[in-house]
């Protein structure tokens, strides 16, 4: 019996798979996932028990694997979380953006040399626009989420919640390719704490009633939750615009101070990826509502 050889994107999904790293199709020279949506959902397979999204259904397992990728030229895409790591994604500045913008590279190297730090050497995946991913093994004691410019501009990370499209990927004729170290590091100490949100400050118990920043604070995360939720079961052709009503619902506790405003981008960003939107989509689109939240927001009202 005559076998055909594994297209080089089975290949790639393939060779990730062994690293114990959970894959999924992407769209042909895309980065969207590939996977049916939850109005889509026959229901049957993995889903029997009920819509599971990418990051439930990215696998290791090679039969898996070769059914996916028998079906079509699907690119490679990786569940960090799952596969145990954190990603480094340094971006190339925007068209738009002023000449000698310096790159998420640049920005990487300040933030290590102010750190002093060197820069960590790591498998490093050269990106289709020209970027490159820094892997590292995620921490056991920490469970981190991806993140948007809290490093620094042009530095964000991948972790749980996020994935990053695999080597041997091609998109606009580009492929994705190792560049550098091979071997992965650890995520640096230093690197993990500035990732790991801080733990909220216990607050005495005094008798009488809560006092209002305390009221005014809980009641806005307990609102950020529920607009979190909203964002991740939205159905496809409609998740943009469910984010950017979900994110200028909140962009009052921003101004008002009840919540800071990284805070509730990473949230927002964490949510809009897992659902299918692009990282540059998520930004563009959090940083817009909550601009247009902030400018219009009403000053809080007084207190009965």
């Amino acid at each position: 019996m005559t076998h055909h050889p594994p297209t080089a994107l089975l290949s790639a999904a393939l060779q990730a798979a062994e690293h114990g790293w959970h894959v999924f199709p992407l769209r042909p020279g895309g980065k969207r996932p590939a996977l049916h949506g939850e109005t889509a959902c026959p229901r049957t397979g993995p889903c029997t028990t009920g819509h599971l999204k990418w990051e439930q259904r990215a696998t290791t397992d090679p039969e898996r694997i070769r059914a996916a990728w028998s079906t079509g030229a699907w690119n490679v895409g990786i569940a960090t979380g799952p596969s145990g790591l954190v990603v480094v994604d340094l971006d190339q500045p925007k068209p738009n953006s002023e000449e000698g913008t310096p790159d998420g590279a640049a920005n990487l190297s300040a933030l290590c040399e102010r750190a002093g730090h060197p820069v960590p050497r790591t498998r490093t995946i050269r990106t289709a626009s020209g970027g490159h991913h820094l892997y590292f093994t995620a921490p056991a004691a920490a469970r981190l989420h991806n993140t948007a410019g809290t490093l620094a501009p042009l530095v964000d990370t991948r972790a749980w919640g996020g994935y990053v499209v695999a080597t041997g990927s091609i998109i606009n004729g580009h492929r994705y390719t190792v560049e550098g170290p091979a071997l992965i590091n650890p995520l640096p100490a230093w690197l993990l704490q500035r990732l790991t949100p801080p733990h909220p400050k216990p607050v005495a118990t005094v008798p009488g009633p809560v006092s209002a920043p305390l009221r005014t604070h809980r009641y806005a995360e307990t609102v950020l939750q529920r607009e979190r939720e909203t964002v991740r079961g939205a159905p496809e052709g409609r998740r943009n615009t469910t984010l950017l009503a979900s994110v200028r619902a909140m962009g009052r506790f921003v101004a008002w101070r009840d919540l800071p405003r990284h805070v509730v981008e990473a949230a927002f960003q964490a949510e809009g990826e897992a659902v299918g939107l692009t990282p540059a989509e998520c930004r563009a689109t959090i940083a817009s509502a909550l601009g247009w939240a902030i400018r219009t927001c009403r000053p809080r009202p007084e207190a009965a």
